[in-house]
């Protein structure tokens, strides 16, 4: 039997003449078709012969299962050639057992099918579990040299420098008044600080500390930029006739050389949210043991970094219980990439229920680049009874006192931690680089036997 047979049509081998399997094949469909007989075929001339044409060799059916089955290969199985006979013979007398071994492989198939999906559905946990480890590990462990920013290089570091050559950042910064005034105070209140100084300004921007540098009576101020920005403090400098005292140069502070070896005094505004995100104070240390005199000071000088409780059921509700029924649909696995996520924003202070409690203090003359990674134990004084997530507050950009541009930096928690009004809160923060990328952090925080790492980027 050929795959060309069509059903019910079948020819002895001994009234052909065809010279090979094909021609069989071929005659196979010529006779019903046109309802040759035995006696036309034997008065047959020589010469061409009707079968010859290849359109005889066209399947009854154009997706016929059966042209999927390699029979010479089952006859192999079976032991025997795959000669026009031995084909035959298997097809007429083993019909049953190829039928069996096309639903036994198309059986392996399915199989392989379903382990596929048990695979692809185990690499979908495996994932799920690797994204687990990387964000919920215990960063206090981690091992490696220190990331520090002094060791990108400028295309690593490119974005960063670029995010500060528009001008909306630096008018949200001048805009600040807290921030911007704080400065302005404590140097045109200290004349006697800066007089006759030397004074270095690492990420100078629009000049504008610089400039109060110069007005609180230096002889000579020095601004370090990498961003585009410095090519308008130029001018800006130029246009306030202070260019006998700045000077500005384009560069990273780990990259430039300096026209004087050393400095009286270091300012700079390196602070980012949570205080240290994107790690401006690795390149202010950096210029500290560099070009720092003996006797000199960098300020700002001390910093704080505190933690508060806040209650707050609607933010929570918003952010995190939102994911629970989604137009009706259940969402929650989006909560494992949504709680990760540190928000930075400005706090209602009537959802405060904590006293603030000090995780870090950092002396500006005196910390080293490894001591801005730490861990901290925290004990928060709850002072309303409620349901709690967790914020960070810094002693000038709290949530008690004027808004700045640099707000608060909000850990929401996946499940709402119950408290009571004059109980403890305890628990244990981790800072540490990320070493991918040393200008954003991981914070993690244990609280209640529980562990949870936030990314700030």
């Amino acid at each position: 039997m050929c795959a060309g047979v069509k059903q019910g049509c079948l020819v002895c081998h001994a009234l052909a003449t065809p010279s090979d399997y094909f021609d069989t094949c071929k005659l196979n469909w010529l006779l019903p078709d046109n309802k040759c007989s035995g006696q036309s075929l034997s008065e047959l001339s020589e010469g061409s012969l009707p079968w010859e044409s290849d359109v005889f060799l066209r399947p009854a059916l154009q997706d016929d299962p059966l042209l999927q089955i390699d029979l010479e290969e089952l006859c192999e199985e079976m032991g025997t050639l795959a000669s026009p006979s031995t084909v035959r013979k298997c097809g007429a007398n083993d019909s049953v057992g190829m039928l069996q071994r096309a639903q036994a492989a198309e059986e392996r198939a399915q199989h392989s099918e379903e382990a596929l999906a048990r695979a692809m559905d185990d690499l979908h946990k495996l994932k799920l579990l690797a994204q687990g480890l990387v964000l919920n590990a215990d960063v206090g462990r981690c091992t490696g040299t220190l990331g520090a920013v002094t060791d990108l290089r400028e295309d690593e570091d490119e974005a960063y420098f670029s995010s500060y050559s528009h001008y909306s950042i630096h008018e949200e910064m001048l805009k600040d008044k807290v921030r911007t005034e704080s400065y302005r105070d404590f140097m045109y209140l200290n004349p006697e600080v800066f007089k006759d100084k030397v004074v270095l300004d690492v990420g100078c921007g629009t000049g504008i500390l610089s400039m109060f540098a110069a007005r609180a009576g230096a002889k000579l101020v020095i601004g370090v930029d990498q961003s585009e920005i410095i090519y308008q403090s130029m001018d800006i400098v130029r246009s306030n006739q202070l260019e006998g005292i700045v000077t500005l140069i384009k560069g990273k502070i780990e990259e430039v050389k300096l026209p004087i070896e050393k400095v009286d005094i270091i300012i700079s505004e390196w602070m980012g949210y949570f205080l240290l995100f994107e790690s401006m104070l690795d390149s202010v240390l950096y210029a500290r043991d560099l070009y720092l005199a003996e006797g000199g000071s960098v300020y700002p000088d001390r910093c704080t970094i505190s933690l508060i409780a806040v209650g707050d059921t609607e933010k929570h509700q918003s952010r995190i219980a939102f994911w629970d029924n989604v137009y009706g649909f259940k969402m929650e696995c989006m909560k494992k990439a949504v709680v990760p996520e540190a928000v930075v924003e400005v706090l209602k202070r009537e959802t405060l229920i904590s006293e603030p409690a000090v995780i870090q203090a950092i002396d500006c003359n005196a910390v080293s680049l490894s001591e801005l990674e730490f861990a901290s134990d925290f004990c928060l004084k709850i002072t309303d009874s409620t349901d709690c997530t967790v914020s960070y507050v810094m002693f000038s950009t709290g949530a008690h006192v004027d808004q700045t541009h640099w707000k608060q930096t909000v850990f929401l928690l996946e499940r709402p931690i119950p408290v009571q009004a004059g109980e403890e809160l305890q628990g244990r923060i981790t800072v540490r680089k990320n070493r991918k990328d040393p200008r954003s952090l991981f914070i993690t925080f244990d609280l209640q036997d529980k562990k949870q790492t936030y990314t700030l980027q």
